[in-house]
């Protein structure tokens, strides 16, 4: 999508945004032509939503077709801006369909289905493949079907399915035989205007193409199933079960976890996720820079943000009490901690703890290699059945709170990545910083060139040197 944005530019704003019929930032770096203020026609607009569609259809031949026919144009009438704009447009969609997977030495249009079941779940996937290219797959959860055979489970799938199609392709290929064929292939060919026909391989490519379909479908099947795992009806015998295994005198109403992602100590950040009744809170995340711990140190790192969330808690209590509203993901108190870690961790939480006055909070710490849960005063950790309800919700936390910090970090990284060391060069702002680079066109060359020729873009004499220095 963001590719296409680049070449095809179109609105992606509301209807609301849209009839305020002023432009935004997108229509000045040039990612949207502006239909808004009619900055480009109707006619000129539809034409390119079109051209959109041809692109994720993945029937780019089409498309560079219509180019280069406009491109020939405008070099006949001596436009040479816009035929060199739309030569530059072909070779981006020519690099971008090539990424497109070819699947068939074939130009025709096929559906591949596939699915996974579960216990009563079942779970089908739909790969689209056009002029030979895939070029995406969605997901479709089954109700109803857990008690029916492959054959029933298709010709159910398939009616609902394409009832509703915009497309019906030329093919569909199948994991197996479906209920009532002739119906279904009369019904397709109907909608299609054209034969269709329905294809099962035993071997072969298609047949791989299948199974790797299937695969994908299993995965999709797990994720629903682990959403659905946080309906209060299975959450409230995992919160349970998890406070026995615990001792917890009552199930955990808001559990935060808390983890650390860096690199040897590089772009540290903390992470602390919620789960109240069973169930993530997702607007009461919060990341934690790492201000004050140079150096790789999990220890310390893993200390400063809970002393720094123990802190937010006592001044979010102290604003109540005055009746001044505060960050709500900061005025609850936990009713359990968890540490991604070991022993060591634990201990490291424990003294924070106990030092800010929230010993009696409940804090243990889950080692991911054994899954062994670690509790204060217990030298032996506590270890649960894998498939237990409340090992599972543990896992889910701890696995989210990981994530949610391996995303920050991931995002630190880039950020950091994208400095430059004339940043760090006190009176180079942004514009100055622009000038320089447009005109020595890197660092190295800058770091290179004479203070003279520095001050002849306007910059002073003692900040090109001071400049010089720095570099």
């Amino acid at each position: 999508m963001k590719s296409i944005r680049q070449l095809l530019p179109f609105r992606t704003c509301s209807d609301e945004i849209f009839k305020q019929g002023k432009v935004c930032l997108d229509f000045h770096i040039k990612r949207c032509p502006g239909p808004c203020e009619r900055r480009i026609s109707s006619e000129d607009y539809k034409a390119r939503i079109n051209e959109v569609a041809l692109f994720m259809e993945g029937r780019s031949d089409i498309l560079v077709r219509e180019l280069q026919e406009r491109m020939e144009a405008a070099a006949n009438r001596l436009d040479f801006e816009n035929a060199a704009r739309y030569r530059d447009q072909l070779q981006s969609i020519e690099r971008i369909a090539d990424r497109q997977k070819v699947l068939t030495r074939g130009r025709d249009d096929q559906d591949i289905v596939a699915y996974a079941r579960s216990g009563n779940d079942v779970f089908v996937e739909v790969a689209y493949v056009r002029q030979g290219k895939m070029v995406g797959h969605d997901g479709h959860a089954l109700d109803g079907a857990g008690d029916a055979a492959e054959p029933e489970v298709l010709r159910g799938f398939m009616l609902q399915y394409y009832s509703s199609a915009t497309h019906v392709p030329r093919s569909v290929i199948l994991p197996g035989p479906v209920e009532e064929p002739e119906l279904i292939t009369g019904w397709l060919s109907e909608k299609r205007g054209r034969p269709v026909t329905l294809e099962v391989p035993q071997r072969g490519r298609k047949r791989a193409l299948v199974m790797q379909l299937a695969e994908t479908a299993a995965q999709e099947l797990e994720q629903t199933r682990i959403q659905a795992d946080y309906d209060r009806s299975r959450t409230e015998p995992m919160l349970a079960a998890l406070a026995a295994a615990l001792d917890l005198e009552s199930p955990p109403k808001r559990i935060e976890c808390y983890d650390i992602s860096n690199i040897q100590g590089d772009s540290a950040v903390g992470s602390m996720v919620v789960f109240e009744d069973g169930r993530p809170r997702n607007d009461h995340y919060r990341h934690f820079r790492i201000r004050y711990v140079p150096g790789p140190n999990d220890f310390a790192m893993l200390q400063e943000i809970l002393r720094r969330r123990l802190e937010r808690l006592e001044s979010a209590q102290r604003r109540e009490e005055a009746d001044i509203v505060g960050d709500r993901s900061f005025t609850s108190r936990p009713d359990l901690i968890l540490i991604d870690g070991g022993k060591g961790q634990l201990s490291a939480a424990l003294e924070v703890l106990e030092a800010a006055g929230y010993a009696d909070i409940p804090t243990f710490a889950l080692a991911k290699e054994r899954e062994e849960i670690f509790a204060p005063g217990r030298a032996e950790p506590i270890v649960q059945e894998r498939n237990s309800p409340g090992m599972f919700l543990v896992q889910r936390i701890r696995d989210e709170a990981h994530r949610f910090a391996i995303t920050h970090h991931r995002k630190v990284r880039s950020r950091k990545a994208l400095t430059s060391p004339l940043d760090s060069v006190e009176g180079i702002g942004p514009a100055r910083k622009r000038a320089l680079l447009r005109h020595f066109g890197s660092v190295q060359a800058i770091r290179e060139a004479p203070v003279d020729e520095i001050v002849k873009l306007g910059i002073p004499e003692r900040l090109a040197s001071r400049l010089k220095e720095t570099l």
